[in-house]
């Protein structure tokens, strides 16, 4: 699967999505899943203008998996705007049975053994996707066999997908492996053969559920690695800006091109070093972004820090889309689209935040 970054050809995808068989099929290697995350992610596409063209064609109730896959993007960004830089940490309580805080080497080479993780791990380094089903495999098979810590991981999976979301990613892990829920997920073999149609056999995953939530950390898991992830920044010009007009802010997570369309402004595209210092992306994944922001007409890429630009802009006004990986952009906040703007605050599980949304399901 590859992910264009042309604005048509991305609309064209949003068109081509097969609601009615997402939900029967969404857990298996070639379901009907929209790959249209690295888009939603990324701000180019809204969670409310996904769900608005889904139900032009459908009722609520034939589409309701979809919606609360949906959904649970943003129930993620909603912990995240309420816990803040504590996502990043064990969050509800320490990982049960955590040993070490390193990346699990087989891991990271792909040479698990399990051949369809393996292929999923070369499927993410060549294209900046992996299915849902495999990132939870991943995360059980580092976390909840490895008896690695969630962190290192989950880290070395958001640095290579084109779709990373903090929120997403780091909760997602946390999950899995019980820091933010009541119990750790696992699969075995006879699992994932299920679901990537294969037929491996005799691998350390090939055991009962029983056995898995038991075993010591296998033998193909015991060599770790610490990563060194970094991003290497281009390096810009500070941009021309416009006296008199206002300066748009567009980053990682922002690069709508419908976004203030038409108007008289200047539109920046930001890349801070201190944002991706801390969390590192790979060079695939930044050149994704950038070719995303040639949708925007006479957008300025500049890589620096928020207060440089703020300084130089001087009376002019700031406008930028709220996000909580940039809560220290000052100036006019507008206002990120939500699928259920009515539903917001902490919610301890996704089924609380569910059931508010569901009465906001046909807005």
């Amino acid at each position: 699967m590859q992910f264009p970054s042309e604005y048509q050809q991305i609309l064209q995808r949003l068109k081509n999505i097969n609601a009615s068989t997402y939900a029967q099929t969404r857990n298996f290697i070639d379901g009907a899943v929209t790959y249209l995350s690295p888009y939603i992610s990324r701000g180019v596409i809204s969670l409310p203008q996904v769900k608005a063209h889904i139900l032009q064609n459908y009722k609520p109730y034939q589409v309701e998996k979809l919606l609360q896959e949906l959904a649970w993007r943003e129930y993620w960004q909603r912990v995240w705007q309420a816990k803040g830089d504590a996502i990043f940490t064990d969050l509800k309580q320490p990982q049960p049975d955590a040993k070490h805080h390193r990346m699990p080497t087989a891991v990271e080479n792909a040479t698990t053994g399990i051949t369809a993780i393996d292929g999923s791990i070369e499927t993410l380094y060549s294209t900046g996707y992996m299915h849902n089903h495999f990132r939870m495999y991943l995360a059980s098979i580092c976390c909840n066999i490895g008896k690695a810590h969630w962190w290192q991981p989950s880290a070395w999976m958001y640095y290579h997908l084109l779709d990373g979301d903090l929120a997403s990613n780091s909760l997602s892990w946390q999950w899995i492996c019980a820091a933010f829920s009541s119990k750790k997920y696992y699969c075995n073999q006879e699992n994932i053969n299920r679901y990537t149609k294969s037929f491996q056999q005799n691998t350390f995953l090939d055991v009962s559920y029983e056995t898995l939530e038991t075993m010591p950390a296998p033998k193909n898991l015991a060599e770790t690695t610490v990563l060194n992830l970094k991003t290497d920044l281009p390096e810009t010009a500070f941009p021309t800006l416009i006296e008199g007009v206002p300066v748009l802010i567009y980053n990682s997570y922002n690069l709508d091109p419908l976004w203030h369309a038409g108007e008289d402004v200047n539109r920046i595209l930001l890349l801070e070093p201190t944002h991706f210092k801390n969390h590192p992306i790979s060079s695939s994944v930044l050149q994704f972004v950038i070719n995303l922001s040639e949708n925007i007409a006479g957008i300025q890429i500049f890589t620096g820090e928020f207060d440089e630009l703020k300084n130089a802009a001087k009376n002019q006004s700031i406008i930028f889309k709220t996000h909580p990986a940039f809560l220290h952009y000052h100036g006019k906040a507008e206002a990120y689209d939500y699928l259920f703007p009515e539903v917001s605050g902490y919610f301890p599980s996704f089924s609380a935040y569910w059931k508010k949304c569901e009465r906001y399901l046909s807005k």
